[in-house]
């Protein structure tokens, strides 16, 4: 499949407060996400989850951060849709009520997006560790695709994790600084 030089990039800002003692935490994690335009008769836009799993493990997830789908579906009717995402779904997707306050957001067409989390509540109360931060994609009549980038929290030094998609998802990139 070809895919042009277009550019999704979604970001997540996240500026959490974590108590250790008496001291407060704070890190910036920002995460690029290329979604590719497909050159297909019948083009349709991904939905797209963010999580966060322990690292090593294949869930449950630990914190919900993103899921784009259609929300303008009449009746609700894009949620119909969401157990496409095979991964996320079985993670903690079907447990989650959508369209959810901070999380949920339509889906994207190939170019550059941005979503700021800078308070997003589900960083800000990870326990310290190592996790993994995934992102899945599925798209009608089209694939599913599945990346991990590696998170540890809290963020004591600057750090870059990328990974490459193969169809459905392009290049991730998650950038950490404390």
């Amino acid at each position: 499949m070809n895919r042009s030089a277009s550019r999704t990039l979604l970001t997540i800002g996240a500026l959490g407060t974590l108590a250790t003692g008496s001291s407060a935490w704070a890190a910036t994690v920002q995460l690029k996400l290329e979604l590719p335009r497909l050159n297909v008769a019948e083009y349709h836009r991904p939905y797209i989850a963010v999580w966060v799993e322990k690292a090593g493990e294949s869930g449950p997830a630990v914190a919900q951060l993103a899921v784009w789908y259609d929300i303008k579906k009449q009746n609700n009717a894009g949620t119909k849709w969401l157990k496409d995402m095979r991964q996320w779904w079985r993670q903690g997707g079907r447990n989650l009520s959508v369209p959810a306050d901070g999380v949920s957001a339509a889906t994207r067409a190939p170019g550059e997006h941005a979503i700021s989390l800078d308070t997003h509540p589900a960083l800000a109360a990870l326990p310290p560790g190592k996790y993994d931060i995934v992102v899945e994609s599925s798209r009608e009549a089209g694939g599913r695709e599945v990346q991990r980038l590696p998170l540890t929290w809290p963020v004591k030094a600057a750090a870059t994790a990328k990974a490459q998609g193969e169809h459905e998802l392009g290049a991730l990139e998650l950038n950490v600084k404390p």
